[in-house]
């Protein structure tokens, strides 16, 4: 049998540093079709890696469905930490930030990513709000009447005055992700008032960062997405403060609060 050898390059080094590359952790749905890419859109082209790991879902969206991640998460944590170092980590679905709680979501990844940063795009939108000083909100969410009620509670118990708030009754994330940009634009507009400071877009599916600008000039004021500001965050909080990339709406101009919220 003939025999076959590996030839090792002495001239130049088999290995790089690739210490400097800075490292986020994502854990989506099993179902999730947007969150990826949104991030790679939105994060510096060079010396950054997001790693992903998936939690098992099944769909309808419904908060029962979405509270069933729980015991699940730290799992899907695990699975990222033999990437290294992270700088931060996202549970990328805002309905179920919102049934199982931001802290909640936070203590669970933590059992297996401890002292890593970890970002709900909730706390994201109150943060982002926050910079923004916004009291008055429009919200438009993908989901049905009853997966948004509890979101329009959780704004509510922060401290944000819901002046209108608005859903286009899908109950599957997969469906969410091939809503039309057509129909996110119409749904946008119409789900602002003149009351509000700003307009908070729901839902890590939903392919709306692409949009956020064209809205903006629209509707004349702020607009928060669940993936824009989970970006947005990450990088305030890894050391990456001064990233602001084009395209993404007036968010990126802004720091992350002193005082950031629980």
């Amino acid at each position: 049998m003939e025999q076959i050898s590996v030839a090792l390059s002495t001239e130049k080094p088999l290995f790089v540093d690739r210490e400097q590359t800075a490292r986020f952790g994502l854990i989506v749905l099993a179902t999730d079709l947007t969150s990826e890419g949104d991030f790679y859109r939105q994060l510096p082209a060079r010396d950054v890696a997001v790693h992903v790991a998936r939690v098992a879902y099944e769909n309808p969206t419904t908060p029962e469905n979405l509270r069933k991640m729980t015991p699940r998460l730290a799992e899907s944590a695990s699975l990222l930490a033999a990437t290294g170092p992270l700088r931060a980590v996202c549970y990328s679905c805002t309905a179920a930030s919102v049934v199982i709680g931001d802290q909640t979501v936070r203590s669970a990844i933590q059992l297996s990513l401890p002292d890593v940063p970890v970002v709900t795009p909730t706390h994201a939108a109150r943060q982002a709000l926050s910079a923004f000083g916004v009291k008055k909100l429009a919200v438009l969410t993908p989901y049905t009447v009853a997966t948004s009620e509890p979101m329009a509670h959780y704004f509510r118990l922060h401290g944000l005055e819901i002046v209108r708030f608005e859903c286009l009754g899908v109950d599957d994330d997969r469906d969410m992700a091939r809503i039309s940009d057509e129909t996110i634009i119409n749904a946008a507009i119409a789900a602002d008032h003149e009351d509000a400071q700003a307009l908070f877009i729901s839902c890590t599916a939903l392919p709306v960062v692409g949009l956020i600008g064209e809205i903006e000039e629209r509707i004349g004021k702020p607009v928060v997405t669940s993936n824009q500001a989970s970006v947005w965050a990450m990088t305030r909080v890894s050391g990456l403060a001064n990233h602001s990339p084009q395209g993404f709406g007036s968010l990126f101009r802004q720091a992350l609060p002193a005082q950031n919220t629980s």
